[in-house]
């Protein structure tokens, strides 16, 4: 790996490689009247945008006004994965440049994992779209104890590449995943989709993933590197 490369590229899933969240609207609403309530408020819908099955199946009960009853939580959450499951089945789009770059990381030999707070279950029919092949290694939300804003899943992924956290830069567009890959230490492109990402001094920013290579890339990392490591003035 050449030293001015990160040693390996962390990929958020939903609204980071594919344009997933807007399916994830859809289920959400059809769990929402399966309550028997409207649509979430634009704010609570915000909450649920990077979050854990479990974290957004508690928004939609408060939101509903239901009470989360262990038995109606399962409840829930399996309607909501299988409307889901439904969903991403018929294929998802790509956010743009997504794919040209994972072939390019893949083609220059610089490892990519996948880590999302999406279940099992759920990423390997996205991966049916996405392409295990990009990957040396997929980490879901859960498998691991805590799921983002906790690191769990960026310390899960770098400890399966071999590599520091520290050298990774993790691709993120959501404020949940970003903060997950800071507490982790990572450099954090944030690339947003759905909702406002706040700057910070590990955070890189893009509109988009489109036109973006492997030297572009690096140069980001590298930025970020220099100015996190230049002392203050």
């Amino acid at each position: 790996m050449r030293a001015d490369r990160p040693a390996a590229v962390l990929f958020d899933m939903d609204g980071t490689l594919v344009d997933s969240e807007k399916l994830w609207d859809r289920s959400l609403v059809d769990t929402m009247a399966w309550l028997g309530s409207g649509p979430l408020t634009d704010e609570a819908r915000r909450e649920t945008v990077g979050g854990n099955l479990a974290f957004s199946v508690g928004v939609l009960l408060r939101e509903a006004g239901v009470e989360a009853t262990a038995q109606q939580v399962t409840d829930t959450a399996r309607h909501l994965v299988a409307r889901t499951e439904e969903l991403f089945l018929r294929g998802l789009p790509w956010r743009p440049g997504a794919r040209e770059l994972l072939a390019a990381l893949h083609d220059a030999a610089v490892p990519a994992a996948l880590v999302t707070n999406t279940g099992r279950r759920l990423t390997d029919l996205a991966l049916r779209t996405i392409g295990e092949q990009w990957f040396a290694a997929t980490v879901c939300g859960d498998e691991v104890p805590h799921g983002k804003p906790a690191p769990d899943v960026y310390l899960r992924a770098a400890h399966l590449l071999g590599v520091p956290v520290g050298e990774c830069l993790a691709v993120e567009d959501s404020p949940t995943g970003a903060a997950a890959a800071d507490a982790a230490g990572a450099v954090v492109l944030v690339v947003p989709c759905e909702v406002p990402v706040p700057g910070g001094p590990r955070r890189a920013r893009r509109d988009t993933l489109a036109g973006l290579d492997v030297d572009g890339l690096a140069a980001l990392f590298a930025d970020v590197r220099e100015r996190t490591s230049s002392p203050a003035r």
